[in-house]
């Protein structure tokens, strides 16, 4: 390069998954044919709906230019009506709901917009790696909470406390949570709200997965009594709507919070094309019916997941949410990631080690449920034929 690199890629690297699928697609290049339990891209289509508005609204030709910074207000509205039916939530479409082009590019932002260079930051450990790398991006500090099995993968509040009493800016929280797929209970998100209030710092919710194999009443944040005044949440339509690659989020909560981040975002992207906003209308439009189809489904692939699971030995909660399989990896495997390459380079199945997601992760790995069943059936066949041959390669040593 004819200049370094900036400093502030010192301690951030290249996400995870861009570097593991480059070696998993040269692994398939050769001829490989990895089956890619590893990440969590939604491998059926959105509605038929969703897609004919898409393909309507792109047909006329005034909906090719630039579009409002704040969206149209058809799809505001669409969310803020998503909200209210789906968490009891109320929000003012005009103020209280910005759209985003996906909600990992809302992490970035609310990021640029609230923290400065030495502001600490909490991050939940284990928890999705943006959170911290946007931090360091900025030039804060990633303050890591610890989430442990035995407390259901809820924050230790008295943890909490001694942290937040030495000053903090901002909190992610991220429940349903990714990867442990648990759940948060109306109790835990109070206690957070008061600690919140008490410190004064801004509480962010990464709320995603919801909707996928819901064990009970989707609960957002800003259902809590007096979150709004503390709280922001992060939506996204990737995997509650099947729609990963079309990058459609939100960030919601009062109105000034929401002035800030646009001050951000306004300066980076020009606006979603307007015809994958009228898809985003008719996407949250889709009724209960429709997500049920898509629930059952994902349920199918999640007991062939734990027939996986129990192949390799390995134990894992069934009370979870999300499209994803967070397991404990049997106690004589030392090295997880050097186990899960093996399983990679020998098998051709492709499994996430947990710990990408923190330190809290190094003793399990976590399986995506988002291939068909038969993808799922000939993992299964192949890790127990490696198995049965790593058997008998042993026995003739």
């Amino acid at each position: 390069m004819i200049i370094p690199k900036a400093s502030r890629l010192d301690h951030v690297q290249e996400y995870y998954f861009a570097r593991k699928l480059a070696e998993v697609g040269a692994l398939n290049a050769r001829g490989k044919n990895v089956i890619n339990l590893g990440i969590g891209s939604p491998d059926m289509a959105p509605s038929p709906a969703t897609i004919d508005a898409l393909t309507q609204a792109a047909a006329q030709p005034a909906g090719h230019g630039y579009q409002p910074y704040r969206s149209l207000p058809v799809l505001r509205q669409a969310m803020a009506d998503w909200y209210a039916g789906t968490f009891q939530v109320n929000l003012a479409a005009d103020t209280e709901v910005l759209p985003l082009m996906g909600s990992k590019e809302g992490i970035f932002h609310i990021t640029m917009a609230f923290l400065n260079p030495g502001d600490k930051v909490l991050v939940p450990n284990p928890g999705y790696p943006a959170y911290a790398a946007t931090a360091r991006l900025a030039g804060a500090e990633p303050v890591f909470y610890t989430l442990r099995e035995e407390n259901n993968w809820l924050p230790d509040m008295a943890e909490l406390e001694e942290i937040a009493s030495q000053g903090v800016k901002l909190m992610w929280i991220n429940y349903p949570h990714m990867p442990t797929g648990a759940q948060a209970t109306t109790e835990a998100l109070q206690a957070l709200v008061a600690l919140a209030t008490k410190y004064k710092f801004l509480l962010v919710n990464d709320n995603p997965y919801s909707l996928v194999l819901p064990a009970a009443t989707p609960l957002s944040m800003l259902s809590i009594p007096g979150a709004k005044d503390c709280c922001l949440e992060l939506n996204s339509l990737s995997k509650s709507h099947n729609m990963a690659g079309w990058r459609v989020g939100a960030v919601l909560g009062r109105h000034d919070y929401l002035d800030a981040i646009l001050a951000v975002k306004s300066n980076i992207d020009s606006g979603m094309l307007q015809a994958v906003q009228h898809a985003a209308v008719a996407a949250l439009q889709s009724d209960d019916a429709w997500h049920l189809l898509r629930n059952q489904e994902y349920a199918r692939r999640r007991q062939l997941v734990y027939q996986l699971l129990d192949t390799l030995g390995c134990s894992c909660q069934t009370d979870t949410v999300g499209m994803f399989v967070w397991a404990r990896v049997p106690g004589h495997i030392t090295d997880v990631e050097a186990y899960l390459d093996e399983l990679l380079y020998e098998a051709g199945v492709f499994l996430t080690p947990g710990k990408i997601f923190g330190t809290q992760g190094e003793r399990f790995l976590r399986v995506s449920l988002c291939l068909p069943v038969s993808q799922i059936e000939e993992a299964i066949h192949r890790i127990t034929k490696q198995q049965q041959l790593n058997t008998l390669h042993h026995e003739r040593r």
